[in-house]
């Protein structure tokens, strides 16, 4: 069972009477329960894609659904209740309020959207980010990797149905960096969490269970399972390409 997929997926952007297609037509299906990377060389329209696939913006042609539920054909009151219920996210920038603490940063979209919020699960999830002892430290008391643990427990405490990650160890130094693409990939497996991941790094890439490489605005192929080899061998082989074309 997918918990996300594309039909027919196209975007372009019209401006001063000239149309750029950035998309052309992706049909995709993303596993439930699976760490997704999405890769690309620059321009491929990584970051638009997952902008569509997000609910973020809307698509020129094609269609998207959340599980059974076509985002794509609801309006916007209705795609923000899809986005609160169905969706996290994680960015580079930690977006977390100065003046609360971990753990009112934590519950705050919780209490947003008037749910329930069960003090022993947030503190549970706290403590498997690795910051138990800190629930009352503020932001800027936090290392940039702490501060980034913050951002996840915050999107896991929603329990969305898919995660979307931007570059979310782009910030980070290698070590602290590993710790989060650890502690991602222990979120999978433990919670069955769907997570797509748009990185440029291969050494990110290498720790999903499946690669998919978008070129040119289409799905150019995917790995299952990669190795870091694999991955340094593809976009190889897009450099090579782009280099011919010059």
């Amino acid at each position: 069972m997918y918990a996300l997929k594309t039909q027919n997926l196209k975007k372009s952007f019209t401006n001063a009477d000239k149309t750029a297609e950035v998309l052309f037509g992706i049909d995709f299906e993303f596993s439930r329960g699976k760490l997704t990377a999405v890769m690309g060389p620059s321009g491929s329209g990584k970051s638009t894609f997952l902008m569509l696939v997000a609910g973020l913006d809307k698509p020129t042609d094609g269609k998207v659904f959340i599980e059974d539920i076509e985002i794509t054909a609801l309006n916007n009151k209705q795609l923000d209740q899809v986005r609160r219920e169905k969706t996290g996210f994680i960015f580079q920038s930690y977006n977390l309020l100065p003046m609360l603490s971990v753990y009112d940063n934590v519950v705050l979209p919780l209490q947003l959207a008037k749910k329930n919020i069960e003090k022993t699960a947030i503190l549970d999830i706290i403590e498997k980010v690795g910051l138990k002892g800190l629930e009352k430290r503020f932001p800027s008391q936090l290392s940039g990797g702490q501060q980034q643990r913050v951002a996840i427990a915050r999107t896991l405490a929603q329990k969305p149905t898919v995660l979307f990650a931007d570059e979310p160890t782009g910030a980070l130094d290698s070590v602290t960096s590993r710790q989060i693409l650890t502690l991602l990939k222990d979120c999978v497996k433990q919670t069955n969490q769907t997570i797509i991941m748009v990185t440029h790094d291969p050494s990110v890439a290498a720790i999903a269970d499946e690669v998919v490489f978008l070129v040119d605005g289409q799905i150019s192929g995917t790995i299952k399972n990669p190795t870091l080899q694999q991955i340094t061998q593809t976009i190889s082989s897009w450099e090579e390409n782009e280099a011919n074309e010059e």
